[in-house]
C-alpha cells in the first residue's frame, strides 16, 4: 500500500477517534474542571511528588500555561507547590486533602464515562477493542511486556489452528489441507490427553496469543514435540527457544527417554531452534503435501540413557 494511502487512513482514524474521545470528555466536563485541569490533577495524583517541569513535559504543555493552571488550583485549595528537598530550583507538586477528594470524584467520573462507552459492545468485541488499543500503544512506543507461557483456555486451540494455517500459507505457500493436519493434531491432543505426560503451552503477550507448542506421547518412552509456532510480531525475543526449552524440560521430567519431532526443510528458523536445543537430524524424505514439494525431516533428542 502506498504511503499516501497509509497517511489518509491514519488521518481518517484520528478524526473518528477524536470524535469518540469527545464523547468521553463531555461526560468528564460535567464536573467544574476543564479537561486540561483534570489531566493535570490526575498526573499529580498518580506520580510521587512530581516536579512541575516534568509534568509539563509529559503533558506537552507550555510551562507558562501550566504555572497559570497551578495558580488557579492552588487558589481553590486543591494543589500545593513547594521547593524540592533535593533541588530548591524545582517545584514539587502535591494534592491537598481536598485535592485528593476531587481526584477521586474525577477518576470515578472518567471510569463511568468509559464504562458507558464500552457497555454497548458485546464482551468479545470489547476484548478485541482493548487488545487493539494495547497493540496500537505498543507499536507507537516500541514497548512490550515479556511473553507469558500458560495452559490453553477455551478458544485457544481453535485460534492456534487458524493462525498456523494462515501463517504457513503466507510464509511457505501451504494450502488449506495443512489446516486439516493441524486440526487433527489438536483434536487428538484433546481427546487422548494424558495429563501427566502431555502438555500445551500458549504464549501470550500484551493480551494476544503469539505462539504455542505441544508435547504429546508417541510411545511409553518417546515424546513428540508438535505445532511450534511464533507470531511474526513476537519474533526476535527468544520466545521460540523458550517454547522448545519448556517442551524438552517437561518431556525429561515426565520420564521420556527421547523427544522427537517432524518438520520440513523449508522451516529454516525452526530447524535452527531444534539444533540449538540439542536435536539432531535422523532422517529426511521428499514428499508432496499441502500443495507443495517438500522435504520432510525427523529430528530427535536423547533425554535419558
Amino acid at each position: 500500500m502506498p504511503l499516501s494511502e497509509d497517511i489518509a487512513d491514519v488521518r481518517d482514524f484520528n478524526r473518528f477517534y477524536t470524535r469518540q474521545i469527545g464523547l468521553l470528555d463531555e461526560g468528564l466536563l460535567s464536573t467544574p474542571f476543564s479537561l486540561s485541569q483534570a489531566r493535570l490533577i490526575y498526573e499529580i495524583a498518580t506520580r510521587e511528588s512530581p516536579a512541575a517541569v516534568d509534568v509539563a513535559r509529559f503533558l506537552g504543555m507550555d510551562q507558562g500555561l501550566l504555572s497559570r493552571m497551578l495558580t488557579g488550583l492552588e487558589a481553590q485549595g486543591i494543589v500545593t507547590r513547594a521547593p524540592s528537598d533535593r533541588d530548591q530550583r524545582r517545584a514539587v507538586l502535591r494534592l491537598t486533602q481536598q485535592g485528593s477528594e476531587v481526584f477521586a470524584r474525577l477518576d470515578a467520573a472518567a471510569a463511568d464515562a468509559v464504562a458507558a462507552w464500552l457497555a454497548p459492545l458485546p464482551p468479545a468485541d470489547r476484548q478485541r477493542l482493548v487488545a487493539a488499543m494495547r497493540e496500537l500503544r505498543r507499536l507507537l512506543t516500541a514497548r512490550r511486556t515479556p511473553p507469558v507461557l500458560r495452559p490453553p483456555a477455551v478458544g485457544d486451540l481453535a485460534w492456534v489452528t487458524h493462525r498456523q494455517a494462515v501463517l504457513y500459507a503466507s510464509e511457505y505457500g501451504f494450502d488449506w489441507t495443512y489446516e486439516a493436519l493441524v486440526a487433527g493434531i489438536v483434536s487428538d491432543f484433546v481427546t487422548r490427553f494424558e495429563a501427566d505426560r502431555e502438555r500445551c503451552w500458549i504464549a501470550e503477550q500484551d493480551g494476544a496469543i503469539v505462539g504455542s507448542v505441544f508435547v504429546v506421547s508417541q510411545s511409553e518412552s518417546v515424546a513428540k514435540l508438535r505445532l511450534l509456532y511464533v507470531e511474526p510480531s513476537a519474533r526476535g525475543q527468544g520466545l521460540g527457544a523458550e517454547l522448545v526449552g519448556r517442551a524438552v524440560g517437561f518431556a525429561a521430567d515426565a520420564g521420556y527417554r527421547d523427544i522427537t519431532l517432524w518438520t520440513n526443510s523449508v522451516l529454516v528458523a525452526a530447524r535452527r531452534l531444534y539444533e540449538a536445543a540439542g536435536f539432531r537430524l535422523v532422517g529426511e524424505e521428499p514428499h508432496h503435501s499441502f500443495g507443495c514439494d517438500l522435504v520432510g525431516q525427523t529430528w530427535n533428542k536423547r533425554l535419558a540413557d
